[in-house]
């Protein structure tokens, strides 16, 4: 199929030594750390309590209203814990697994995906606790939720180092494609499209075959030049579809849906074997790792645990990056946890980190624009930084900026450009939750307002009624106070009988008879 190209971009040395070597279980490690924020949107909420006793895939914490998404048992074992500990963005609240080594399972019911209603699927992935696999760790249910023609499925990992995708494609492709599949049914998507990168060609050739023995809807395997940042959603629909997705908008309101290849394998697993999400592939890898590999490991394995399922540390080791070189967030210690985001663990060694240059004044030599995926102006944008400027830095789209650090990778004068959007962002999004919060109080102060006055109103009414029936009662008994009482019948007595009886015998004797009882 002939292929579009995105703005900007570069073209960057693979630097991939994972992708050479096979996939590897990571060992239990002697606690797993599973953090209630592993998603966007809002945290799980914990349903279990210190000493309870859990097996891998119980639910351990439910999904919160709204979006979000329930967090599972990475492993059989005992909760010991519920408590904040050090995660990639600050401490957080996590619950703290001991695994009992036996690693058993609790899985759902296998469903037959073919025969069952997309609802019903959808309401799999969501009880699976599946989220975006590639970074943003966005809900997948909440994705899966609009119709589309075209599904997407990303294995173009352009990122330097990041090899995890490419080693799934390889030695999983037959679940990979299933995954498409089932995605594409769950849609209704008449088209879909596997990209994968043109270097990849054992992964490549695995679809293929794997493709070919699935007996599955035609799916089409795309190969995609390696420029960074290829792997990013919107600049893989450009290239696919020579299409847009238009600023402020969703990939949905071009009839598209993107998901990267291992949400797509976390999601067959869901649905043919039960199995909630509880580990996930990462590349392990950088000059200060001694074995550099891709590692399956359990969701919640602390990082300097995992390094060590790689060799461990060499003695270059100076720096700890989750994610990689480009978009990668650097660590204060290896005793983080494996999130479901996390798709690589980096570690520098001494020569990989340049010292940091003076930042100099800007050129403005235009590199920066030259190279932006999103086709912003990235030196304007700082300088609306820099000087406070909301409503220019606004208007110059901060919010398009993929934060894929084309721009300072280029800039001579050594700008720190990301940093800066980064940090404006982050003013901005508090900014949002400052109103948002002073939004609720408000409404929170009116309704209470509005309750007042209605319970007010409602006594008034109740003090007004029982001062009618008062009044009403009041008026009957004084009524009945007022009527003459009513005569009582009288009775017959015995001077009253012997008085009738008089009057009787008199009566007869008028009439000449004589009375009775008399004898003449």
């Amino acid at each position: 199929m002939a292929l579009s190209r995105f703005h900007g971009g570069l073209r960057l040395p693979p630097q991939k030594p994972a992708a050479a070597a096979a996939v590897v279980p990571c060992p239990l490690p002697p606690e797993l750390v599973l953090p209630l924020a592993q998603h966007a949107g809002l945290a799980a909420e914990p349903c279990v309590v210190p000493g309870q006793v859990v097996l891998r895939g119980d639910t351990v914490a439910r999904a919160a209203a709204g979006l979000s998404a329930p967090v599972h048992a990475s492993s059989s074992g005992v909760v010991r814990a519920i408590e904040s500990r050090p995660l990639a963005g600050g401490d957080g609240p996590c619950i703290v697994i001991e695994p009992d080594g036996r690693d058993t399972w609790n899985r759902l019911p296998p469903l037959a995906w073919r025969d069952a209603e997309p609802a019903a699927l959808r309401e799999r992935v969501r009880e699976a606790g599946i989220v975006g696999l590639g970074g943003a760790a966005f809900p997948s249910p909440a994705k899966l939720a609009a119709s589309v023609a075209t599904l997407i499925v990303n294995g173009a990992e352009c990122e330097p180092h990041i090899a995890c995708d490419e080693g799934l494609m390889r030695e999983r492709a037959g679940d990979v494609l299933h995954g498409a599949a089932l995605l594409a049914r769950i849609v209704g998507a008449g088209r879909v499209v596997v990209a994968i990168e043109e270097r990849m060609l054992e992964a490549r050739a695995a679809l293929a075959t794997a493709l070919r023995e699935s007996g599955l809807e035609p799916i089409e395997i795309v190969p995609v030049p390696t420029i960074y940042p290829e792997g990013g959603e919107r600049q893989l629909i450009r290239v696919l579809t020579g299409r847009e997705v238009p600023a402020g908008g969703l990939p949905r309101d071009i009839g598209v849906l993107c998901h990267n290849v291992a949400t797509a394998y976390a999601a067959w697993r869901a649905v043919a074997h039960g199995e909630a999400l509880t580990s996930r592939i990462v590349s392990v890898t950088g000059a200060g790792v001694r074995a550099p590999r891709n590692v399956e490991t359990r969701l919640g394995t602390p990082i300097g645990f995992l390094v060590g399922a790689a060799g461990g540390y060499t003695g270059d080791a100076a720096r700890l990056v989750v994610g990689g070189p480009m978009m990668g967030a650097a660590l204060p210690h290896d005793a983080v946890p494996i999130v479901k985001g996390a798709n690589a663990v980096l570690v520098l060694g001494a020569d990989d980190i340049r010292a940091q240059a003076p930042e100099l004044p800007c050129i403005r030599c235009g590199e920066c624009s030259r190279v932006c995926p999103a086709q912003l102006m990235p030196q304007e944008l700082y300088a609306a930084i820099r000087a406070g400027d909301d409503t220019e830095v606004r208007a110059l789209s901060l919010d398009a900026c993929i934060e894929c650090g084309c721009c300072a990778y280029v800039c001579p004068s050594q700008i720190p450009l990301v940093d800066a959007y980064r940090q404006a962002k982050r003013a901005f999004a508090e900014q949002r939750a400052d109103r948002a919060r002073a939004d609720h109080a408000r409404e929170r102060f009116h309704a209470r307002t509005a309750r007042l006055e209605r319970e007010a109103a409602e006594r008034v009414e109740r003090v007004a009624a029982r001062r009618e029936a008062l009044a009403q009662e009041q008026a009957a008994k004084a009524a009945a106070e007022a009527a003459p009482e009513p005569e009582p019948p009288k009775t017959m007595g015995k001077s009253d009988v012997l008085a009738a009886i008089a009057r009787a015998k008199a009566k007869k004797a008028a009439q000449g008879k004589p009375p009775e009882g008399d004898t003449e």
